[in-house]
């Protein structure tokens, strides 16, 4: 096992990054699956897009790289691909059916289940800062869902469901990032995740059109950036802290809707994503000073 120094400003820093990089993903599969670029694609389809491309990526830079490679442990992997498939399906499925900031925030609940999920299986203690600061999250995520009678609806319980799947995903990720390199990890998730979307698009292919193709691999090579930064940043500070600063991604989802479909934050938004991006903040200035 390897013993990684903590360093929880860089890995704050790596887990910001990789959030605008995976809200830049959502972002391109709603557009993908709702029609914007050519006939909408299913979300079997474009997960399936998302792990060929970034699998493409990443063995490119073995080929350059070529990096040293150890006995994997493909329990871990398979656990951390079966659920990583499943969760960023689920999450492309959810932003066909509802409003992108509704979706990124119901879907990026799963750091509280993560937190959750590292006190038993990691062994993590929880202390109350990172308890409060989870809180406060959350507490910004659900300003931002705009809570009403529509809100429980297929589009949200797809989300929902997602962000189960990607919380139990990020303990596996923290027990194969103290086992294996990074890249051995992301090489070895990318190719099983390829092999499951593959079977499961199957039944519902059908030919992408040019701009279809152009955003697919885009989801790919942002997903792989993002992916890069959050292996490392889990290697460099506990899940329990990490978890709650990947909120952010909420705060890009708000900032890309601005810039790119002209829609201004109301005042309910600009509040969710202070409370968000405020906790994010305080955590990395708490397990700074206490490191």
């Amino acid at each position: 096992m390897t013993d990684t120094p903590q360093r929880p400003a860089l890995a704050a820093l790596l887990t910001v990054t990789a959030s605008g990089f995976v809200a830049g993903t959502t972002l391109l599969a709603k557009a993908v699956g709702t029609g914007v670029l050519g006939p909408a694609l299913s979300p079997l389809q474009i997960s399936q897009g998302r792990f060929l491309f970034a699998f493409l990526a990443f063995s490119l830079a073995a080929v350059i790289l070529r990096p040293t490679f150890t006995r994997p442990h493909l329990g871990y992997h398979f656990g951390r691909s079966g659920l990583g498939w499943g969760g960023v399906t689920l999450m492309f499925a959810a932003a066909t059916f509802i409003p992108l900031s509704d979706a990124t925030a119901i879907s990026f609940l799963n750091p509280v289940f993560a937190m959750v999920f590292a006190i038993p299986f990691l062994g993590e203690r929880v202390g109350p800062w990172r308890w409060g600061s989870a809180a406060l999250a959350f507490f910004g995520a659900m300003i931002l869902t705009r809570p009403s009678a529509g809100t429980l609806q297929a589009g949200a319980l797809l989300a929902l469901m997602a962000a189960l799947m990607m919380g139990g995903e990020m303990i596996f990720i923290k027990l194969l990032s103290s086992r294996e390199k990074p890249f051995q990890i992301l090489l070895i998730n990318n190719a099983i995740g390829l092999a499951i979307a593959t079977l499961a698009a199957v039944f519902v292919w059908q030919s992408p059109a040019p701009l279809q193709w152009a955003a697919l691999a885009g989801i790919g090579l942002l997903m792989a950036s993002a992916q890069t930064c959050f292996i490392n940043a889990m290697r460099l500070a506990d899940a329990s802290f990490v978890s709650p600063i990947f909120y952010t991604t909420l705060a890009f989802a708000t900032l890309y809707d601005a810039v790119i479909f002209d829609v201004i934050p109301d005042h309910i938004t600009l509040l969710g994503a202070t409370l968000i991006l405020g906790s994010a903040a305080i955590l990395a200035w708490r397990e700074t000073r206490r490191k």
